[in-house]
């Protein structure tokens, strides 16, 4: 076969194969998440995108276990939220599941925290589903904020003294104690 010929077949070769290539790559973006949410005990892992979109029935599960467990209130969780945290468990290197302090709070559980003087914010995003506050077992708090800070995506905070970060999808900033 002469290289022209060669060349001719290649390419033609690649023009039918790029579809069956992309969807192949893109069916490997498969994400997934692992939490355990110290109030309540509940444990979950969960494959919430494959296949280039978000498995409802999965992330419905997520809801669930990042409800307001005070008021027992259910909000759907931002979906970009989920992505960060997905990101920042792959920035630190372990399928270790999140230890959740708080998911999806109530406006009605915020002002009665903000009330017995918890530092609370008045219009936290923890109330719209778009805020979670976390650990991860044998990941040191600095690590986890630092990971988080790394992505630029939202609102990264660290509570070291109660050793957990906060993570949110509002402007990107972030603070320390």
């Amino acid at each position: 076969m002469r290289r022209r010929e060669f060349l001719r077949y290649s390419v033609a070769g690649a023009i039918v194969c790029t579809p069956f290539v992309a969807r192949a790559a893109q069916a490997r973006d498969v994400r997934s998440l692992s939490f355990h949410h110290l109030h309540t005990n509940e444990k979950l892992s969960a494959v919430y995108w494959a296949d280039g979109a978000f498995d409802e029935s999965a992330c419905a599960d997520i809801d669930h276990v990042l409800r307001d467990w005070r008021q027992n209130e259910v909000m759907q969780i931002d979906r970009s939220l989920l992505n960060q945290l997905h990101r920042i468990s792959r920035n630190v290197g372990t399928n270790q599941p999140f230890q959740v302090i708080c998911g999806y709070r109530s406006p009605k559980t915020n002002t009665n925290l903000r009330q017995q003087g918890r530092g609370v914010a008045k219009r936290s995003l923890h109330t719209q589903g778009r805020a979670i506050d976390i650990a991860m077992a044998g990941v040191p708090v600095t690590d986890l904020h630092t990971a988080a800070r790394s992505l630029q995506a939202g609102g990264v905070g660290l509570y070291s003294k109660t050793g957990f970060i906060h993570v949110d999808t509002g402007r990107f900033r972030y603070w320390g104690s």
